[in-house]
């Protein structure tokens, strides 16, 4: 499903990835570890087509992401692919049920399906509640659910997640995990997390252990 081979990324002459070999498959959850500073938000942002390599392979559902610029990126970001912030970046002059549709909108679905779909999520993510709140006005665990819903949206092939419970008190930490969890076996949702949690990798299926930009047995 998304394949990366001899993937490299290099910021002022010093290699941040060398030579990235990787595989994900449909369905799986895989958190990428390591210390800090070993690359793992940059090959996040690679995977996710948020950068460019400077040379390697990148496809996503036989589709080389490496290829494609401009609005036929943009386009297939938008469909393709869905993101969960550490700081969920839902815009604040919106609720949540305008955040979560704005992706739905702009992938030009109709308005009825987008709102159907976005109240589906807001029951399954156990906010719609707080639907018409701005996101000021809700917890941190509720504006990850919201981001989370935003994310899923347009039925994307894959969801990546930077600290996604970074921002999180233990206990909101460990439900959004559960969370993820649940999501990836009901909807059978791909997610690819980048964490320096340790529970998180008690559940997931596959860990990528990154360390001075090569990945590890882990």
């Amino acid at each position: 499903m998304l394949v990366a081979k001899q993937v490299c990324k290099s910021y002022h002459g010093y290699k941040i990835l060398k030579q990235i070999d990787l595989s994900i498959h449909m369905g799986e959850m895989v958190a990428i570890m390591g210390p800090s500073g070993a690359g793992k938000t940059t090959l996040l942002h690679l995977l996710s087509t948020l950068e460019r390599p400077d040379s390697g392979l990148l496809t996503l559902d036989g589709v080389d992401l490496i290829g494609l610029k401009g609005p036929a990126l943009s386009t297939f970001r938008n469909k393709k692919i869905g993101f969960v912030f550490q700081f969920h970046n839902l815009l604040p002059e919106f609720t949540l049920f305008e955040n979560i549709c704005m992706p739905g909108y702009i992938g030009a679905f109709s308005k009825k399906e987008v709102v159907e779909k976005a109240n589906h999520l807001l029951d399954l993510l156990g906010i719609s509640h707080r639907k018409n709140h701005l996101p000021e006005a809700v917890s941190g665990g509720e504006r990850q659910r919201a981001a989370m819903a935003r994310a899923l949206i347009n039925d994307p092939s894959i969801v990546f997640a930077d600290e996604p419970s970074g921002n999180l008190d233990s206990k909101n930490g460990e439900m959004l995990h559960a969370l993820f969890l649940d999501l990836s076996k009901r909807l059978k949702q791909t997610f690819v997390l980048v964490t320096h949690n340790q529970s998180l990798a008690t559940i997931v299926d596959k860990i990528l252990l990154l360390e001075d930009g090569i990945l590890q047995p882990a």
